[in-house]
């Protein structure tokens, strides 16, 4: 998808401030409300927008600890089987399939260290993981950050 400095600016105002609206939004940017409102249906429906949801902070509701937990699987199981069965623990909240000594990575929250161990034990209940390895995160110094490649694809586009 291409995209320019004009997505890249709006993109950043709705992300600054998500529910300014697409009428604010043009007054600020200088735009037509139309523009805006196209713009923004165009990164809809390419992909380049996943979601307008909001993004939650687990530690405000209850879970303060948050670790990255690396799946061995017995590889002739699969990952489709786990992927569905982790989706049903409400603390995972990622799963990815990734290259190197491990098959997945998934981001858990917990309520305390105790409950990570739950957590922990649940993921095992399932018959395809060989091995876990869990990281407790300690600070997060930002997340989600895809505002600057979002920027720099904008910049590349003659």
């Amino acid at each position: 998808m291409r995209i320019d400095s004009i997505d890249a600016s709006i993109v950043q105002l709705f992300s600054d401030e998500p529910r300014i609206g697409v009428l604010e939004a043009s007054r600020r940017l200088g735009l037509a409300r139309a523009t805006v409102q196209s713009r923004l249906d165009k990164l809809v429906a390419g992909g380049a927008i996943a979601s307008f949801a909001p993004r939650l902070n687990t530690a405000e509701f209850g879970y303060p600890v948050s670790a990255f937990v690396s799946v061995r699987v017995e590889q002739r199981a699969g990952h489709t089987q786990l992927g569905d069965f982790l989706a049903a623990i409400p603390e995972v909240t990622e799963v990815h399939t990734v290259s190197g000594d491990f098959d997945i990575l998934c981001r858990v929250v917990a309520t305390s260290n105790a409950d990570l161990q739950r957590v922990l034990d649940r993921i095992s209940e399932h018959p395809t993981p060989v091995r876990t390895s869990s990281s407790i995160v300690l600070t997060t110094h930002f997340e989600q950050r895809t505002l600057p490649a979002f920027a720099a694809a904008a910049e590349r586009t003659p």
